[in-house]
């Protein structure tokens, strides 16, 4: 190789460090602005899939609340048309606890239209004859 050869490429080798150092210094700039562009428009669509989550979770509780107030009321108002529809109710729990053991021991206790007695007397013993 000959010493005008051996210029010539050491100019070429120069010419493109030049260039890559001169693109470089213009893309990295670039590439560092569009890199954080791709990371905010990732935290909004991440924040506006929280907010879905959210909205959907508040309007399913909203349903639920508004079911439950509505089964509150047919339930309110079968115990008063149908005042053996309670009796019915304690009886089913009550059979539900036993069967799954929650009850250990059953107590009955006395009524009178539908007061628990509770204290009940002895009768007297007779007295004695003369």
């Amino acid at each position: 190789m000959s010493n005008a050869q051996m210029w010539a490429a050491a100019k070429y080798a120069i010419g493109a460090t030049v260039v890559l150092v001169v693109a470089g210094m213009w893309g990295c700039p670039q590439y560092n602005v569009y890199q954080q562009r791709l990371q905010g428009e990732a935290a909004l669509s991440r924040a506006e899939g929280q907010r879905q989550i959210l909205v959907t979770q508040a309007h399913a509780e909203r349903e639920a609340a508004v079911q439950r107030a509505e089964a509150i009321k047919i339930v309110g108002q079968a115990a008063k048309d149908f005042p053996e529809y309670r009796q019915q109710e304690f009886i089913g729990a009550f059979a539900e606890a036993l069967k799954d053991g929650h009850v250990a021991q059953i107590i009955y206790v006395p009524t009178e239209a539908n007061i628990p007695i509770i204290e009940a007397r002895r009768p007297l013993a007779p007295k004695p004859e003369k």
